[in-house]
C-alpha cells in the first residue's frame, strides 16, 4: 500500500504507463484535480443535453412543427428529444470501445467536443419556415449526435474518479460526476428563466432559445482546457502495461456480465423516469395543460434542482459507509410512493406544492443516482468497465427517458394525469427488483 501512494502521487504531474501504478488512489492535488475535471465535463455535457429537453418543453414544437396540432407538435418535438436516448447506447460502444483499449482520458476529449458541437449547431439551424421539412430531418441529426456524444461522457467521467480514487472513497470521488447532472440542469434552466424573463415572448420564440445553444461554444473550450490537463487512471494505465486489453470489450461484457448490464439497466429505468417526468414533461404539463406561466415554472425547477444535488451527494457520500446497493433501495422505495404524490402536488397549481412535487421527485432520483457512480463501475471487470458501466447507463436511459415524456404525454392525454403517477411508481417497482437482484460492490476491488 505504500508503494501505491508513492506512485499515486508521481500521477499528480506526469501521464501515461508510468504514472499508473497507484491502483486507485492518489495524492490530493492529483484527486482534487480529477474531481474538478470529472465534475466540470459532466455539468458541461449534461447542460448541453438538458437545454434540448427545455427547449422541446417550450419552443421547439412551433419552430419544427408549426404544421401539427398542438399535442401532435408536443409529441414530434418530444420524439426528436427521444432520438439521443435511442443513440447513447451506440454511443456506449463506440466510446467504449476506445475507452477500454486506448483510455479513458482522450475517449472524453472526443465525447466532449462531439456533445459540445452538436448542440452549437442547434443554435444556428434555421426552423421550419425557412428550410422546411429539412429543419425537423437535420435538427433529428444534430439530436443523434448529442446522444453518441454523451453515450460515452458518463462511463468515462464515473470512470475517471473511480479509478482514481481509494478504495473507501469510491463513492464521495464519484459524486463529483454524480453532481454534474444538477449543475448542468440548473445552469440550463437558468439560462432559459433569464431569457424568459428579459424578452418578450416573440423575441423568446424567434431567437431568444437559440442563445442557450450557442453558449456551448465556450463552454466546449472549458471543458477541454481542464481535461486536456489529467492523467490517464492508474488502473487502467496498469491494464495497458500488462497489455491485457480487451479486443472486443461490447462482446465481452455481452458473454461474461449479461446478468450485470441487463440488470444494471434495469435499476436506472427509474432515475431516467424521474427526472425526465419531473421536468421535461412536467414543464410541458404545467405551461401547456395548467395555465401555469413559463417564468414561474423555470424558476420553481431551479429550486426543485437543489433537492436533485441534495439527494446526489448525500446518498453517493453515504454509500462507502452503507453501501451502495442499500440507498438505491432506499430511493426506488421512495420514488414508489412519490409516483403517486406528484401530480396531485401539481394539479394543485400552487407554486409552493408544485416545487415540493418535483423537488421530491428529484431528491429520490438523487438517492438512487448518487450511489450509481461508484456501483455501477464496480460490476465490470476493469478490461469491460468503460463498455460496461456506459451500457448499462445508457439502456436504464432508452426505457426510462426516452419514452417517459411520450408515455406520459400520452396517459395524460387518455386517463388524466394520476395514470402518470402510476406510470413512475411502476418504473420505480422494476427498478427495485433489478436492484434487489444485484449484489452489493463497495468492497470489491477494481483492479
Amino acid at each position: 500500500m505504500q508503494s501505491d501512494a508513492t506512485s499515486a502521487t508521481t500521477s499528480a504531474t506526469t501521464s501515461g504507463p508510468s504514472s499508473a501504478a497507484a491502483g486507485g488512489s492518489g495524492s490530493g492535488e492529483s484527486l482534487r484535480r480529477v474531481a474538478v475535471a470529472s465534475f466540470i465535463g459532466t455539468a458541461i455535457e449534461f447542460y448541453d443535453f438538458y437545454i434540448y429537453g427545455t427547449a422541446a418543453a417550450l419552443v421547439l414544437n412551433q419552430a419544427f412543427f408549426p404544421t401539427l396540432d398542438p399535442v401532435t407538435a408536443t409529441l414530434a418535438s418530444f420524439s426528436t428529444y427521444a432520438v439521443a436516448f435511442v443513440a447513447r447506447p451506440l454511443g456506449s460502444v463506440v466510446f467504449g470501445h476506445f475507452g477500454d483499449r486506448v483510455g479513458r482520458k482522450s475517449v472524453l476529449v472526443a465525447s466532449l467536443l462531439l456533445m459540445g458541437l452538436s448542440t452549437a449547431c442547434v443554435g444556428l439551424l434555421p426552423g421550419y419556415g425557412t428550410l422546411g421539412i429539412w429543419a425537423p430531418l437535420l435538427l433529428i441529426l444534430l439530436r443523434f449526435l448529442q446522444g453518441i456524444g454523451l453515450g460515452g461522457e458518463w462511463g468515462g467521467a464515473a470512470l475517471l474518479a473511480v479509478e482514481h480514487a481509494p478504495k473507501k472513497r469510491r463513492g464521495l470521488y464519484a459524486a463529483f460526476p454524480q453532481l454534474g447532472p444538477s449543475v448542468g440542469f440548473f445552469a440550463a434552466t437558468g439560462v432559459f428563466w433569464l431569457l424568459s424573463a428579459v424578452l418578450d415572448d416573440g423575441a423568446f420564440r424567434s431567437w431568444g432559445w437559440r442563445v442557450p445553444f450557442l453558449l456551448s461554444f465556450v463552454l466546449v473550450g472549458v471543458g477541454l482546457f481542464v481535461r486536456l490537463k489529467i492523467s490517464e487512471t492508474p488502473v487502467f494505465a496498469k491494464v495497458m502495461d500488462a497489455q491485457e486489453a480487451s479486443r472486443v470489450p461490447t462482446l465481452d461484457v455481452l458473454r461474461r456480465h449479461p446478468r450485470e448490464l441487463l440488470l444494471g439497466a434495469g435499476g436506472m429505468i427509474i432515475a431516467y423516469g424521474l427526472f425526465y417526468t419531473a421536468t421535461t414533461y412536467c414543464l410541458s404539463y404545467a405551461t401547456g395543460t395548467l395555465g401555469i406561466s413559463r417564468d414561474t415554472m423555470l424558476g420553481l425547477s431551479l429550486v426543485a434542482c437543489l433537492f436533485l444535488a441534495a439527494g446526489t451527494w448525500l446518498a453517493a457520500t453515504r454509500s462507502d459507509g452503507s453501501g451502495r446497493r442499500k440507498l438505491i433501495l432506499a430511493g426506488c422505495g421512495l420514488a414508489v410512493v412519490w409516483g403517486l404524490v406528484l401530480f396531485p402536488l401539481l394539479d394543485t397549481g400552487q407554486p409552493v406544492l408544485i416545487a415540493l412535487g418535483v423537488g421530491g421527485a428529484l431528491f429520490c432520483m438523487g438517492v438512487v443516482y448518487g450511489p450509481m457512480g461508484a456501483y455501477l463501475p464496480e460490476l465490470f471487470g476493469t478490461t469491460v468497465r468503460y463498455s460496461g458501466a456506459s451500457l448499462a447507463y445508457n439502456l436504464g436511459g432508452v426505457l426510462g427517458g426516452a419514452v417517459a415524456p411520450l408515455v406520459a404525454t400520452r396517459l395524460q392525454s387518455a386517463f388524466g394525469s394520476a395514470s402518470v403517477g402510476w406510470y413512475v411508481s411502476a418504473m420505480a417497482v422494476v427498478s427495485l427488483l433489478c436492484v434487489l437482484a444485484l449484489p452489493e460492490t463497495r468492497e470489491r476491488e477494481l483492479a
